[in-house]
């Protein structure tokens, strides 16, 4: 048997470090040719690293969190045969030593003698370290015991009245708690296993109240960092302003649903947002500094003519922003499409890593949880962010009668660097114009 050493890869695109933001195996597991090893994360897209060989996992090289160079030492597998350890060992000595070896006071030549003391396991769990090829591998950090995960939100927990009336006077929330019974239901003897877990210097008060104590630590990385990162970036380098109008989406709507009663089935269902994407690439025309890119440290601004536009996309790890290309050359339908494949491909975590830069100017929508006002993080190095908010049905006086009329805000920021108020409220008027009049959406002028 050998040990195979895996080194991080280079990734392409001058990347010259990573940060590791997950584990596909841990030490003992097999790993077949090809198989997902780690996630890492460039500044543009998560990336899995296959394993190249067959082999059995005998030590991780960093933690969930961790920056990797390209070239630092990945995981070690045991493998059939003579592996490539004592070649690397041949050619290049490693020129680090552990953290843990510099804690215990022992340097490289003490390791050579073999009187190097006993590492402490918690010591090599908790720093950060970097394995030399003659190191002898170190157990795993043995997985901490934690509560059953927490049902969703709306996933109704299965129990009889009784258990539940016993929950409530005890108060257990009955999504945290196990079920034993059939399909899932949760049993008296359930909650008995559920209190024996509970701290016994913390009783549970009757009636549902009770004091809590718990705390979460998370550690924020992955693309929760890169996302944090960004946004301090765009707060800390732009001076933003925002603007907010009223738009009376009421025709809008009712062409939507029309052209989806007609279109859906050969076109795709519409959305709102397409029809917003299109009215701001005929508003952007006429506002070009609006259309643009701000490289404040070489002081220049660059005006595109085609509209990259970037639409900001929820995801269960955060927000990510894939780019629709060229929407100036697309329809509402061509629009509605790609932003419908992106949003997928973001989602399952497929997309490719160019369609996740180079947007010219970003839309964002909570959808109907939009607000009624809100102040959108411009995307730097934009210059500019349309945000979308609910629909709302309210009364409008119209040619002095009142009527019901859907109603929405626009909440948007720019740049007052490179934007000025009035051309800011001026694109906005003319978004506003052109939704208000649906009709001009589909004149090419």
């Amino acid at each position: 048997m050998g040990v195979h050493i895996i080194k991080m890869p280079d990734i392409g695109e001058g990347i010259a470090e990573v940060e590791l933001v997950g584990w596909q195996v841990k030490v003992g597991d097999s790993v077949t040719e090809d198989q997902a090893l780690a996630e890492v994360m460039t500044d543009k897209a998560t990336v899995e690293i296959p394993s190249p060989v067959v082999g059995k996992v005998i030590a991780l090289g960093g933690q969930v969190g961790d920056t990797m160079a390209v070239g630092a030492e990945l995981i070690r597998l045991e493998v059939e045969g003579a592996g490539n350890v004592k070649a690397e060992a041949d050619t290049a000595k490693p020129d680090t030593v552990s953290e843990v070896q510099r804690a215990n006071g022992a340097g490289a030549e003490r390791k050579e003698e073999g009187d190097e003391p006993a590492r402490r396991p918690e010591a090599a769990a908790d720093v950060p370290r970097t394995m030399s090829a003659d190191e002898p591998s170190l157990p795993s950090r043995p997985e901490p015991v934690s509560r059953p995960a927490p049902r969703q939100a709306r996933e109704r927990p299965l129990a009889s009245p009784a258990v539940r009336k016993r929950a409530w006077d005890l108060g257990i929330e009955l999504r945290y708690v196990a079920g034993s019974g059939p399909a899932g239901r949760i049993q008296h003897e359930d909650l008995d296993a559920y209190l024996q877990g509970q701290s016994a210097t913390a009783p549970v008060a009757p009636g549902g109240y009770r004091e809590r104590h718990e705390e979460e630590a998370i550690p924020v990385v992955g693309l929760r960092r890169k996302i944090a990162q960004k946004m301090q970036e765009s707060k800390r380098r732009i001076p933003h302003f925002s603007y907010v109008e009223e738009i009376d989406v009421t025709a809008i709507e009712q062409l939507r649903a029309q052209l989806n009663t007609k279109f859906s089935a050969s076109r795709g269902k519409l959305t709102l947002l397409p029809f917003i994407a299109r009215a701001m690439v005929l508003a952007l025309r006429d506002f070009r500094q609006i259309n643009a890119r701000y490289d404040d440290e070489a002081g220049v601004v660059t005006r595109y003519g085609a509209v990259h536009l970037g639409v900001a996309t929820q995801t269960d790890s955060g927000l990510v922003v894939p780019v629709v290309r060229h929407a100036e050359a697309r329809d509402v339908w061509g629009i509605a499409r790609e932003i419908a494949q992106l949003a997928q491909d973001v989602r399952v975590g497929k997309a490719a890593r160019d369609v996740l830069s180079g947007s010219t100017i970003t839309l964002s929508s909570l959808g109907p949880l939009g607000g009624i006002v809100s102040t959108p993080v411009i995307n730097y190095p934009e210059v500019g962010i349309v945000g979308v908010n609910r629909i709302v049905e309210r009364p409008v006086f119209q040619h002095g009668t009142v009527v019901a009329r859907q109603l929405m805000n626009l909440s948007s920021s720019f740049d007052h660097r490179v934007v000025d108020g009035m051309d800011a409220a001026q694109f906005i008027q003319a978004v506003r114009s052109l939704l208000e009049q649906p009709a001009l959406l589909f004149v090419e002028a």
